[in-house]
């Protein structure tokens, strides 16, 4: 299908009412774009209005919790670097300013790995707006040290035994990059990530400590994204190391049915994914050679279907896939 008609699919979705708040998509098949598309709308940095944006193709955009799957191949080069530790190694052994959580045998046993597939069994409740500091994430940010916050949390489930969605798990990855590295996690990315890639600007927004929120604060372009999905489908491109990239996007723990968690990336039958709140993707299927990258403002609103609908009933329809 041409990039007409795969426009003419975009086109008739919207008339529909079928993508609402879409604020950009560019898909490239066979190494051919065969979609781009900008719109404007209502926008936001994290909570922070910005009014209404005409979207281009270098407006950055936040990317929300994509910026957690970016926040795992970081992980995945240190490692490459022999910088961080193994995902098998003890998690607490890592955070030696703490011996009081250490000395608990229940939470000795926790290991990186389970940080990496949010299987630490602890308690977290991301389920409330994120707006709220009845979230767990939010309630982090506030916290006088949010790396304690997130080891002291009461042990209410087996480590490795169920995935519960936790910004704090990626958070700890992060703080191992950054120990490791001795750079700040936005000084990394930029050397070993962003600039491989040919992503010359970037915004990474900071806590009250600092600290780049490793949860969801990156800012990057629809353009950003794909180029990050491309990394995917090229194995990692010579910038994360292939076999650490397999490693990563093999199911680990399974969410439902139709999905499964590896390292900071979802994993599906045919496709890898990073989501992020309002309707924020990227979407790699290897056996088509395709990959999809979206932008949406459908932020903590009940129907993030927006992406979904791009990706399936405009691309993924449109391809034949």
């Amino acid at each position: 299908m041409t990039a007409d008609a795969l426009a003419d699919r975009l086109a008739r979705a919207a008339d529909r009412g079928r993508v609402p708040d879409l604020h950009g998509v560019v898909a490239v098949h066979r190494g051919e774009v065969v979609l781009e598309h900008y719109g404007e709308g209502e926008d936001f940095r994290l909570n922070e209005p910005l009014g209404h944006v005409r979207f281009t193709p270098d407006t950055l955009h936040d990317v929300r919790s994509v910026t957690k799957s970016v926040v795992g191949l970081l992980y995945g080069i240190a490692l490459g670097e022999g910088r961080v530790p193994e995902p098998g190694e003890p998690l607490l052994r890592h955070f030696p300013e703490y011996p009081d959580l250490a000395g608990d045998p229940r939470r000795a046993a926790l290991t990186v790995e389970h940080a990496l597939t949010m299987t630490l069994g602890l308690e977290w409740n991301e389920d409330v707006p994120y707006t709220s500091p009845a979230n767990s994430e939010i309630a982090m940010e506030f916290a006088p040290d949010r790396f304690r916050y997130i080891l002291e949390r009461p042990i209410v489930d087996e480590p490795g035994v169920r995935r519960s969605y936790s910004g704090g798990a990626t958070a700890l990855v992060a703080r191992l990059v950054e120990k490791g590295t001795g750079s700040a996690l936005e000084d990394y990315a930029r050397t070993r990530l962003f600039e491989p890639l040919g992503i010359g600007r970037f915004e990474w927004t900071t806590g009250t400590d600092g600290r780049a929120l490793a949860a969801a604060g990156l800012r990057l372009t629809p353009r950003d994204l794909l180029a990050i999905g491309r990394l995917v489908l090229e194995r990692g491109a010579g910038i994360v190391p292939e076999s650490w990239l397999e490693t990563a996007l093999s199911p680990h723990v399974r969410i439902d049915e139709d999905s499964c968690y590896g390292y900071q990336w979802y994993v599906g039958d045919s496709w890898t994914a990073a989501f992020g709140n309002g309707g924020q993707r990227i979407h790699v299927v290897p056996a088509l050679d395709l990959v999809v990258a979206v932008t949406a403002g459908r932020y903590n609103l009940p129907d993030q279907s927006t992406a979904a609908v791009v990706v399936d009933e405009v691309v993924l329809a449109g391809i034949g896939g």
